[in-house]
């Protein structure tokens, strides 16, 4: 007797289609890059504090400090910006979070895989750009909300405060936030530049920290028409910080200024992108 043998049916093998790479694609797995990193939720949230914590403290020194005051410096105060002040110390962290968010994949490598995925490069310096900015910019609005409704509450101790819909007060609690998310944006285009988290950083500091006090030292007749365009002088009225900023610029007219300097380094970051290896 042999046995009967059952044919072997052949099931046709279906290729699936390789994945598209999109700018949505891209913009995912910034996104999870972006949340995954212990460094960006401890840096994120040192800013947090710093933004919070010392526009409670200057506006708590303010309130203690007020009676002090002369009439003329009382007939200019203005109750939104110690419990602003905060922002002068957090974009430092910001800032660093913004160069991180680039420099730190070429320094361990990854931008090589990330460049491998995306073989056009630039969608993915659209994505971090994306990403950062929509993080940033509702963390640090809401924390500048709390930087002034906390520094008010201080400041009404003296009888001092204002409320939000006080002339210019919701305009600069808003700006405070436009002013973190696009100088952290230029973070983001110094650390692609330079692929060098320690130059970024740098470069960071010096333009927003060390190049406005020098630029004080300069004769009146050169400062006075230097200094307003300095990047972070630029956007000081924005947000009520221009008190020691001679001629300072309109609030929107600074704050497209300041856009202006990062359109300008985006675009360098971009055109490094495309002409030389990771």
């Amino acid at each position: 007797m042999s046995a009967v043998r059952t044919p072997t049916v052949m099931t046709p093998v279906v290729a699936r289609p390789a994945l598209k790479v999109t700018q949505g694609r891209v913009l995912r797995s910034e996104f999870t890059k972006f949340r995954s990193l212990r460094s960006t939720i401890y840096t994120l949230l040192t800013a947090v504090v710093l933004m919070i914590g010392l526009g409670a403290i200057f506006s708590a020194l303010v309130a203690s400090q007020y009676h002090t005051l002369g009439a003329a410096d009382r007939a200019s105060f203005n109750a939104v910006t110690p419990s602003l002040s905060g922002v002068l110390f957090a974009i430092v962290a910001f800032g660093v979070l913004g160069v991180l968010v680039t420099s730190g994949e070429y320094s361990t490598g990854m931008i090589r895989s990330s460049l491998t995925a995306v073989p056009r490069r630039l969608p993915v310096l659209w994505g971090k750009l994306a990403v950062f900015a929509g993080m940033i910019f509702p963390v640090s609005l809401i924390a500048s909300f709390i930087s002034f409704f906390l520094g008010q509450v201080l400041l009404n101790s003296q009888h001092i405060g204002v409320s939000i819909t006080a002339p210019d007060a919701l305009r600069s609690v808003i700006g405070a936030a436009l002013y973190i998310t696009v100088a952290g944006m230029i973070g983001v285009a110094l650390g692609a530049l330079f692929r060098n988290t320690a130059a970024g950083i740098a470069t960071f500091a010096g333009v927003f920290f060390v190049i406005p006090p020098l630029a004080s030292l300069l004769p009146s007749s050169v400062g006075s028409h230097v200094a307003p365009y300095l990047p972070s002088n630029a956007v000081a009225a924005l947000w009520g910080g221009a008190q020691n900023v001679p001629n300072a610029l309109a609030p929107w007219t600074g704050f497209a200024l300041l856009c202006g300097y990062a359109a300008v380094l985006i675009a360098a970051a971009a055109w490094r992108l495309r002409r030389s290896d990771a």
